[in-house]
């Protein structure tokens, strides 16, 4: 098949890059409305307890739920309840309650809640909830915004609430996108020059890692159509579709190179390569795809609309790099060498050879040290905090967040320590029903760590209902529903362990009674449970596809448990740094970024799929290249020692081209996506110069030809099925800084699959 498509691109190579362009051209115009239509939901089970709460709350309480708030200010030394203020602040909550699409309008000025009221009296607050779904919502907030925000007679308003933190999510990480993909190509097409040592030569692969940008927003636009995709897919599939086609794309030119060296005129090189490396390209999207396919076994939309995105991103980089980069190729022949910036000259092999036999005579103490370092650099993770992402996401001088600051710092009552409480309808009249209401809320005020609960049936405390009438007017449904509120004495974040704890207790209270617990503290409770259960069914499948590909590559049974076992190890290292240096603050001066003492639930799922898969990529390279070494009568010691020298090069500056892609996407303003960018960089950083350069030779220097070992029946199964490589085209090699010696190719370049 590959053979075939190389000799299509030689006989018709404008016809591929015509239709490139015009799908590039395409792809610009529909990728161009992406950002609108990204969201940052969809990281709840639907079929949770706390989701179906949600979908009540904003069916039946849209005024417990609002979405907007409009922060007021007045002038100077004055009060909120100061006459002609107060009669403005009543107009302006009026003006919005007239708007289309705005229900739930509650302030300060028509309730006289003490809780909307500032402590020092200078500011109120005015909440309402925006109807409709993610974009109808965006549209219309977008078009309330310029008319609310700012001066309005004597007061100042500022405007915060979920809609807007994600609206400034959403634009912060599109400029922020711009940026990473501004710092990111300069500093790989360095790392390339370096590579290749010359201009032409390195410029491809960022002329198709910025072909594979482009398709990405297109992919992104078509995938909106059919799922939610999260707003930080872009962020991630543009890494993955730069990281990955840069990639693919040295492989291939490299390969090309040698056998233009070879002496192959340029039709025959350009199949050959295409055959050759592109089984290499072919294997490693397979590989890459496997691993983010897994988080479709888990219940989350959030995680779905990244697999998919992210698998369609790898196969879009592997079609680039197999289609436009070889007619590209066969165009530039043996100018593919042009405008070189410096003399290529042959880069001795034996410095890595030497540090693999160095490796290997102190493998025991070599397998120990690493093994204990990599072991304690994940500790931290065992005290890993799992929460969701808040305003604190945001930048600082950010209004959504300001406005948010403020609220919790000057205004009492803590609305983030509130959790709603569904009493299901039992069809029981209106005073029975009130009285049964009264009975849990008097019952959940008595709880550890509960100030008071707000109910229908009156607001009690510590088991006994309060003087006074409840200030939540209305807490009953149309569909026959009571509304609890339970306000929790602890004022930490709304999903911190405290709250998390009290949702506990209160479920376990109130749930005989047919009670629901909503709110962000049981989502997050609710996330982690389904996580939990789909983990198992994800991470089978993950480390079977390892197994099954290592074993058809290699035909042993310990070659696989051992390319599993390191590529996880292989991540203690981002783990531990996840909750180190961003759950507990360490390096928040450093990166400029607030800590939250929680890590997103999701996060480390994305992060483990998408470094396991980068991981495992390199792994079998190199697990591979030292088997075809092995089966050349060489000896195990000898195979390792060439196939570490042959791979070293290429895997180090593939990492490096890797890592300088996700660094970029680190130094994002978003926290999220700053820990997922520094996060995977470091694990693949981590991957290739500590576990594949030192801990791989040492541990199969300690196993010895037993690494090869299989029974009789698997063995059987491998003669059969069994992938197999294909035989040099050549026995030279260009001179570089990435090439070994002349019969020792690269496990990339080795990586030719065959039956």
């Amino acid at each position: 098949m590959l053979t075939s498509l190389g000799a299509r691109v030689v006989r018709r190579p404008w016809l591929f890059l015509v239709a490139a362009v015009v799908l590039v051209l395409d792809a610009v115009l529909l990728g161009a409305g992406l950002p609108g239509r990204l969201s940052d939901t969809g990281t709840t089970d639907p079929a949770s307890e706390s989701a179906r709460v949600q979908r009540v709350l904003e069916e039946h309480y849209p005024e417990q739920q609002p979405n907007l708030v409009l922060l007021v200010s007045v002038p100077g030394d004055a009060r909120v309840d100061d006459r002609a203020l107060a009669g403005q602040g009543v107009r302006l909550a009026e003006r919005l309650a007239f708007e289309d699409g705005v229900v739930g309008v509650v302030s300060y000025w028509q309730t006289g809640l003490a809780d909307l009221r500032s402590r020092d009296g200078r500011q109120a607050v005015i909440a309402a909830r925006i109807e409709g779904g993610t974009d109808r919502a965006r549209d219309a907030l977008e078009r309330l915004a310029p008319r609310f925000r700012g001066e309005q007679g004597d007061l100042t308003v500022r405007i915060s609430g979920a809609l807007a933190v994600q609206n400034e999510i959403e634009s912060t990480v599109a400029a922020d996108l711009t940026r990473s993909e501004l710092v990111a190509l300069p500093l790989t097409l360095a790392v390339l020059v370096w590579v290749f040592g010359g201009l032409v030569a390195a410029s491809l692969p960022v002329l198709v890692g910025l072909a594979t940008v482009v398709g990405t927003g297109a992919v992104l636009r078509l995938v909106t159509e059919v799922t939610e995709v999260s707003v930080f897919a872009q962020n991630l599939t543009t890494a993955l579709g730069l990281g990955l086609a840069i990639d693919y794309a040295l492989l291939i030119v490299r390969r090309f190179r040698e056998e233009l060296a070879a002496g192959a005129p340029p039709p025959d090189a350009v199949v050959r390569t295409v055959r050759t490396a592109g089984r290499t390209v072919l294997f490693s999207a397979l590989t890459v795809a496997v691993a983010l396919a897994s988080m479709l076994l888990l219940p989350l939309a959030f995680l779905h609309s990244l697999a998919w995105a992210g698998i369609s991103v790898v196969v879009l980089a592997a079609l680039t790099s197999l289609t436009v980069l070889p007619a590209v190729l066969r165009l530039l022949g043996h100018r593919v060498d042009a405008w070189p910036v410096r003399r290529r000259k042959r880069a001795p092999a034996a410095p890595r050879g030497r540090v693999t036999e160095a490796v290997m005579r102190r493998a025991p103490l070599v397998t120990v040290a690493v093994t204990g370092l990599l072991l304690v650099l994940g500790l931290p993770f065992l005290g890993a905090e799992f929460g969701t992402a808040d305003h604190r996401q945001l930048p600082a001088a950010s209004e959504a967040r300001a406005v948010q600051e403020a609220l919790r710092e000057r205004f009492g009552g803590s609305p983030e320590g509130a959790l709603p409480v569904l009493l299901e309808p039992g069809g029981a009249p209106d005073a029975q029903a009130r009285a049964a209401t009264g009975r849990v809320a008097a019952k959940l005020s008595a709880l550890d760590g509960v100030t008071r609960v707000e109910s229908s049936a009156g607001t009690y405390r510590d088991g006994a209902r309060s003087e006074g009438a409840s200030p939540v007017d209305a807490t009953r449904s149309t569909a026959g529903h009571d509304l609890l509120t339970v306000v929790a004495e602890d004022d930490t974040a709304a999903t911190s362990a405290a709250h998390q704890r009290l949702v506990g207790a209160v479920r376990a209270a109130a749930g005989p009674d047919g009670a629901r617990v909503g709110g962000p503290a049981a989502a997050v409770l609710d996330t982690k449970a389904s996580i939990g259960r789909g983990l198992v069914p994800a991470l089978a499948f993950v480390l079977g596809a390892t197994l099954l590909l290592v074993f058809l590559l290699t035909g042993s049974a310990v070659l696989p448990l051992l390319t599993v076992a390191l590529n996880a190890l292989s991540l203690t290292a981002m783990f531990g740094a996840v909750v180190w240096g961003f759950q507990e603050g360490r390096l928040s001066g450093l990166l400029g970024f607030t800590p939250t003492g929680d890590v997103e639930t999701t996060l480390p799922v994305l992060m483990f799929c998408v470094a396991f898969g980068l991981s495992m990529d390199y792994g079998v390279f190199l697990i591979a290249r030292v088997k075809e070494e092995y089966d050349r009568g060489g000896g195990h010691r000898e195979a390792v020692v060439r196939g570490m020298r042959a791979t070293g090069g290429l895997i180090t500056a593939a990492a490096v081209v890797l890592s300088v892609v996700f660094v970029s996407i680190g130094l994002s303003r978003i926290t999220n996506t700053k820990m997922l960018g520094l996060g995977v960089a470091l694990a693949v950083l981590v991957d290739a110069f500590v576990v594949r350069a030192l801990l791989v030779p040492a541990v199969l220097r300690l196993l010895g030809a037993r690494a090869w070992w299989a029974p009789r029946a698997l063995r059987r199964v491998h003669r059969r099925f069994g992938l197999r490589e294909a035989p040099a085209p050549y026995d030279t090699a260009l001179p570089g800084p990435l090439s070994p010696a002349p019969a020792e190719r690269t496990s990339h370049e080795r990586h030719a699959v065959t039956r």
